[in-house]
């Protein structure tokens, strides 16, 4: 009995590695079968990121820092652990702009993040609606369900009128 429960751990992986992605701005976004546990943890405090945001080992320091995640306690049972931790590394991003290790393995402080965001002025991650880059619910209609394109934004209220005309021109 003890040789079965390897296999079934290796079936497992394959699965989830195998499970198909939905595609958003060029790059892969939230897979299509999301551990309810995910979404119920990580998504009590902000959006449930979609893994392919950040590379496996951002996501390894990020699992395993959980006592002090970005300063909130957010430890995990042992079983939630392990389900969410090996389903992140299924799903990590592997493709192009995702291959480097943001600083603080922050997905706003990556670099394909600067670069898409990177006319946004200062002031509108400030606004009350926002709040933070962080917060891609503000502007991103489908950010709940990873989809981050260009052509579904909302402008968050409070922009000044030259904002709004940027954003337009964007």
């Amino acid at each position: 009995m003890k040789h079965h429960k390897p296999f079934l751990h290796a079936c497992l992986l394959a699965g989830l590695a195998a499970t198909p992605f939905t595609w958003a701005d060029s790059g892969r976004a939230m897979p299509r079968i999301v551990p309810p546990a995910y979404t119920g943890e990580c998504g009590a405090c902000h959006i449930a990121y979609p893994p392919s945001l950040l590379p496996a080992r951002s996501w390894q320091r990020i699992m395993t820092g959980l006592d002090n995640h970005y300063g909130t306690d957010a430890t995990l049972d042992d079983a939630t652990f392990r389900q969410l931790d090996t389903w992140l590394q299924a799903h990590a991003g592997t493709y192009k702009r995702v291959t480097s290790e943001p600083p603080e393995d922050r997905i706003t402080r990556s670099a394909w993040f600067d670069r898409k965001h990177r006319d946004i002025d200062a002031t509108v991650w400030k606004l009350p609606d926002v709040k933070s880059p962080a917060n891609c619910a503000a502007c991103h209609r489908g950010a709940e369900q990873g989809q981050f394109d260009d052509d579904n934004l909302r402008q968050p209220a409070g922009l000044t009128p030259r904002q709004r005309q940027a954003w337009i021109d964007d």
